[in-house]
């Protein structure tokens, strides 16, 4: 089967994080995102995967290759003026290996452990030209609603509803399966979207499209504050397959020194050639990325820290996000805070809760 990923968002709602790394790079359990958004495709016989991109194109290339590494054939469309979710689709015409197949699209900032193949089951079944997974939340007012009849047919879209206007709970999960034939009502090199002006249009032409609900672990990192909820989430245990396990787990890296008075309460993932200082304490779930030094007596609790980030002793950082290349002098407090590359915190120095510090930035 074939895919195709769209990786070509700024990330705006990331930032700081996303301001160097692009969204489908930024870590998670210590691997770029967009990494197990493949291995979940790859698990489903999706093989030859297309991404495309736009918006510091390059990391995601050099990462990731030709795809051999991880099972899959990757083939890349760069997108040189913003075309809108179908519109970049239907960008990906123009590669060599084209969609003359029933194919899979994915939004490039959702990790779920939908059954994929469960999903397309369904679309064949049912010989639908577009089905569109649903899940359910709490809040449907921020997304795509989607109401259905007892077949799950798709009787209307309803993008960002007030409260008046919902009737459902079950919106736009952001992976859809699509016949080939429905390209050829998407204009090319036109900004073009699936859930403002294809799926409607579609809809009003009578091309049967069909939705599949799902219960499955459904999350987008729009935000840091979702970002850190995800890590967490696996990292306890949610996610099916991309959990690590729960119960306390801890996993150390090759060639990490972690002193014997370190205290660590699991979950929590440790990456390698990592320093973990004396009478540290770790409270998960945490998860440290490769390179990091974390001096004595600091307390790390709630947080992500990617790579190569000192902190110094006597340091607490609390239910945040630190990127690549920080550095926390001695003493220092991070709280509820979300910290770019490079960022510099002075010695004794408390950071306002809250905070969203750009990179390169020196505080204090």
């Amino acid at each position: 089967m074939k895919a195709v990923i769209l990786v070509g968002g700024q990330g705006t709602r990331l930032r700081p994080l996303t301001i160097n790394t692009p969204k489908a790079m930024v870590p998670v359990l210590n691997r770029p995102f967009l990494e197990h958004v493949i291995h979940h495709l790859s698990r489903h016989n999706a093989s030859e995967i297309t991404l495309a991109l736009s918006h510091l194109a390059q990391p995601i290339k050099d990462y990731f290759g030709d795809g051999s590494r991880f099972g899959v054939r990757l083939n890349y469309v760069l997108e040189e003026t913003p075309l809108g979710t179908a519109g970049a689709v239907k960008n990906t015409e123009r590669s060599e290996r084209h969609l003359d197949e029933t194919f899979l699209v994915l939004n490039g900032d959702i990790i779920t452990d939908l059954d994929i193949t469960a999903m397309l089951d369904s679309h064949c079944r049912k010989k639908s030209k577009v089905t569109i997974a649903l899940t359910p939340v709490d809040d449907p007012t921020s997304y795509g609603l989607i109401e259905t009849d007892a077949q799950d047919r798709v009787t209307r879209f309803l993008e960002k509803p007030s409260w008046s206007q919902v009737t459902t709970n079950m919106i736009n999960a952001g992976t859809y399966i699509l016949e080939p034939d429905v390209m050829a009502y998407i204009p090319p090199q036109t900004s073009f979207s699936f859930e403002h002006e294809l799926f409607p249009l579609l809809l009003e032409r009578g091309v049967p499209i069909y939705a599949y609900p799902s219960a499955a672990y459904w999350i987008d990192i729009g935000t840091p504050e979702k970002y850190l909820r995800l890590n967490k989430d696996l990292l306890s245990g949610r996610g099916g397959q991309y959990s690590l396990g729960s119960g306390g787990k801890v996993v150390i890296g090759e060639q990490s020194d972690i002193h014997p008075t370190a205290q660590i309460s699991g979950p929590v993932v440790i990456g390698s050639n990592c320093t973990i200082g004396q009478g540290v304490r770790l409270i998960g779930p945490v998860i440290i990325g490769s390179g990091c030094v974390i001096l004595d007596d600091s307390v790390i609790e709630e947080t992500v820290i990617w790579q190569a980030v000192n902190i110094g002793k006597g340091t607490a950082v609390r239910r945040s996000i630190i990127a690549s290349n920080c550095r926390l002098d001695d003493g220092s407090i991070v709280e509820e805070a979300v910290l770019g590359d490079n960022v510099t915190v002075a010695s004794g120095y408390k950071l306002e809760a809250g905070s969203k510090i750009w990179p390169g930035t020196a505080v204090g």
